[in-house]
């Protein structure tokens, strides 16, 4: 099989399956999502939910969390992993949003990687959910899934991940595709123990055929 067949095959799949993929992060405006995603760095979506709806309350906007000091905002977040670096990044994120870009989540990626706390998946997450534009975030899910199915080959970096994926997959799509390989990854192709048998990406994936072939020579 090809690597444009594998692509295809995928794409056809996710499309018929799974035609609307959204992010599972609760938020109502583009800075809350911004706060969610910076929380969400080596954390679950399910816990950054726990936390966000107290935080959000306390400080609602930029200019509300831009007042604070990291030790006002760690006692929302401290359930979270690095809360205290989080807390920093969150409070200088919301500081420089009102300094520099007058209230505004900023719409670049080059601009959002300006900001505390965001490097470039986050940035990515930005620039394709809040402003649909072509944008690949690679997290563990994405970089794991991509190469277990045989998108990616020999990609050992994140960055890697992006480029191969997104020389493949349509830029109308990349961002929904984003979605399809984090949720595939968080319910199906999991990290320590894949749900082979209830995959439907078997005839397409990689990692399935080899198994299949290793049983068949056993």
């Amino acid at each position: 099989m090809t690597r444009k067949e594998r692509y295809e095959g995928v794409i056809a799949y996710f499309r018929k399956t799974r035609p609307v993929a959204e992010t599972e992060l609760q938020y109502r405006d583009p800075f809350q999502l911004l706060v969610a995603v910076i929380l969400s760095a080596q954390c679950t979506d399910k816990r950054v939910n726990k936390i966000t709806p107290a935080l959000f309350e306390a400080f609602p906007t930029a200019e509300a969390m831009a007042k604070a000091t990291p030790q006002d905002i760690f006692p929302y977040i401290q359930s979270c992993s690095y809360p205290n670096n989080k807390a920093k990044h969150l409070a200088g994120m919301a500081g420089m949003i009102i300094e520099k870009f007058n209230g505004r989540v900023p719409g670049t990626i080059r601009e959002l990687q300006q900001l505390p706390g965001v490097g470039r998946k986050t940035a990515n997450v930005i620039a394709a959910v809040v402003f649909n534009q072509p944008a690949m975030p690679v997290d563990t899910h994405v970089f794991r899934v991509a190469a277990r199915i045989g998108l990616t080959h020999h990609a050992k970096t994140p960055l890697e991940t992006e480029k191969q994926l997104t020389k493949y997959i349509p830029g109308e799509i990349l961002s929904l595709a984003h979605h399809w390989l984090i949720l595939h990854g968080r319910y199906i192709c999991q990290a320590r123990k894949p749900r082979c048998e209830s995959c439907g990406l078997q005839p397409w994936c990689a990692f399935y055929q080899k198994k299949v072939r290793q049983r068949e020579n056993h």
